[in-house]
């Protein structure tokens, strides 16, 4: 049976989990939250507490063919580490020795790139992660590295921002946090969890080791004209414009609209076979707000009467 450990059970891996489980795979997670592997479990997912200090046991990884890491880099005796390579490159080099394992995906960013003025990166692209003003963003490329030099079956996944249901300008606009920020030829890219869920998939089914995979949908688009398009479609007026000279935010937020770039996705299309679900933010948000809706009219049908 394919036996898939999600390391760092998040957004992307429950979208993944939640496929290959109905496609009879049997999943693993880990998570660092007692509560969180009491919910997995619960859900049919064997998990383990993995704080990326002490090693998960052995029989975590027995019998594991597919491996998904989204665990964030670590600093570790001074150094940038990986937390599963760092605590388990011994049983990964002999599982792949073995003939057991046969996929790793890891999860890393576009940030990897940093500013290119609004040029077209593709996985050619040097990565520096100059202009993002992000320290993540550095400690991916490393981790990136430290994965590519370890070898093995390692496919990297460069991700866009990632949105989804619960996780999108619809819930930006209506908590009233949704700023529309104008800065002049700005632009960032982005990626629906499905589709994410979709270009790993394709992958683990037909590995490739080595290979490194853009993932972002057809349209980048300015955070400001993903607001008004989500306020379209909520029926809400859209929040006034601000300049970007004037606009007040945090370092780590300012440091995205310090790099622009548009990322090419042609490999996971032609390598992969993929055709997005939601090709441009606009298909995404719809998508979302469509779903919401059918769950609220099936939790309607569902409440007891007179209640």
């Amino acid at each position: 049976m394919p036996t898939l450990l999600c390391s760092g059970f998040g957004f992307c891996a429950a979208a993944l989990a939640s496929r290959l489980l109905e496609e009879g795979w049997a999943v693993r997670g880990t998570t660092r939250h007692p509560e969180k592997a009491k919910a997995l479990q619960a859900a049919g997912i064997e998990t383990w507490i993995f704080d990326g200090q002490t090693p998960m046991p052995a029989e975590a990884l027995d019998g594991v063919t597919h491996i998904l890491v989204s665990a964030a880099p670590k600093e570790h005796n001074g150094k940038i580490v990986d937390p599963v390579l760092d605590c388990h490159r011994e049983q990964l080099r002999q599982a792949t020795e073995a003939g057991t394992l046969r996929w790793i995906g890891y999860l890393s960013s576009t940030g990897v790139y940093g500013d290119h003025r609004g040029a077209v990166v593709t996985e050619d692209t040097p990565v520096s992660g100059n202009g993002s003003g992000s320290t993540p963003s550095t400690a991916r490329i490393e981790a990136e590295q430290q994965w590519l030099e370890h070898g093995g079956p390692i496919h990297i996944f460069r991700l866009s921002g990632i949105y989804g249901p619960g996780r999108s300008a619809l819930d930006s606009v209506r908590s009233g946090r949704a700023q529309r920020i104008v800065k002049p030829g700005h632009v960032f890219c982005r990626i629906h969890v499905d589709d994410i869920a979709t270009v790993l998939r394709a992958s683990a089914l037909r590995p490739n080791p080595g290979q490194i995979y853009n993932v972002a949908d057809d349209e980048p688009a300015s955070y400001a004209d993903v607001v008004t398009w989500a306020c379209t479609l909520l029926g809400m007026t859209p929040p006034p414009e601000i300049p970007w000279e004037q606009a007040q935010l945090s370092p780590m937020s300012a440091g995205f609209y310090n790099a622009c770039r548009r990322v090419d996705n042609t490999r996971i299309k032609e390598e992969l076979g993929i055709t997005l679900a939601f090709p441009t933010y606009k298909d995404g948000l719809r998508s979302i707000l469509e779903f919401e809706q059918i769950n609220r009219q099936t939790a309607q049908q569902l409440q007891p009467a007179g209640t």
